[in-house]
């Protein structure tokens, strides 16, 4: 899959499937590729990894196949363009809460090489555009994504004017900070919660703009949330899934052990 079929899929309401990466291993790549997800989705908003290292993480899961969609630590334009030029495929802009944010990304994204003045231009009146520059444009950004993240009241409240600007394709729900937001802290079961959950949904596809939430507190829910229309299904996050199988394994170990005596009890054993 490539930048630009990711992008088909979320328009066309057609499920995408994928997970937060945040480890640079090198063995990394390939073993998530294995798992069978259609994209990756690299966190530089709470997770501390460089500019070079987010670059290289980049190039090698769009080798794999894997588009490469980087959340970025700001809804900055100029944080889109750094991860863009890196080798990114997209970006996800946290804690958007207006159509003016949106559309300064869109220049970032689906607008690039334009700057300053030439691009404010082309962002107010499209039509002002060459055709030549404008084709050049739309080829060069074929494969660029941009998904901004939903994550507040005052972002529910603008969702419409959010929805409506031309070049996004996706929102993704960030069920911790609009947990919050609505005074349900990780209230993720609560009616109120569940209610915001879907009015996005509803909205975002009847938008034809791709929707989910990133979620790792209960398949029930993302299974749920899914049948009521999210096609954007972002599971949990190598770091997550890495703390809740060790977890779980190591219980079980202890569990299926506790009817045995620890060898040498409580005694330190001198080793000869």
């Amino acid at each position: 899959m490539n930048g630009s079929t990711l992008r088909n899929r979320l328009h066309r309401g057609q499920r995408v499937y994928g997970t937060a990466v945040v480890s640079p291993s090198t063995f990394w790549p390939n073993t998530v590729r294995l798992s069978g997800v259609d994209f990756v989705f690299i966190d530089t908003e709470h997770i501390a990894l460089e500019r070079e290292t987010v670059s290289w993480m980049c190039r090698a899961y769009h080798a794999l196949g894997l588009p490469p969609v980087v959340r970025i630590p700001s809804p900055d334009p100029f944080e889109a363009c750094k991860v863009l030029d890196g080798g990114a495929s997209g970006v996800i802009a946290p804690y958007v809460e207006s159509a003016d944010q949106v559309r300064s990304l869109v220049g970032a994204t689906k607008l690039r090489p334009l700057k300053g003045r030439r691009l404010a231009e082309a962002l107010h009146s499209p039509a002002t555009m060459e055709a030549e520059l404008n084709e050049y444009l739309q080829r060069r950004n074929a494969d660029m994504v941009l998904i901004v993240n939903i994550e507040s009241v005052p972002a529910i409240e603008k969702l419409d004017e959010i929805l409506s600007v031309p070049g996004l394709d996706g929102v993704l729900i960030g069920p911790h900070d609009l947990s919050c937001s609505l005074g349900l802290p990780e209230q993720y079961r609560h009616p109120r919660f569940n209610d915001a959950v879907c009015a996005i949904i509803r909205k975002a596809r009847a938008a034809q703009i791709g929707v989910g939430i990133h979620f790792w507190e209960g398949l029930d829910l993302e299974i749920q949330w899914a049948r009521s229309g999210a096609n954007l299904i972002m599971h949990s996050s190598d770091l997550l899934l890495f703390s809740q199988t060790l977890r779980r394994d190591l219980t079980e170990i202890r569990q299926a052990l506790a009817d045995l005596p620890e060898p040498g009890g409580d005694e330190d054993v001198e080793i000869v």
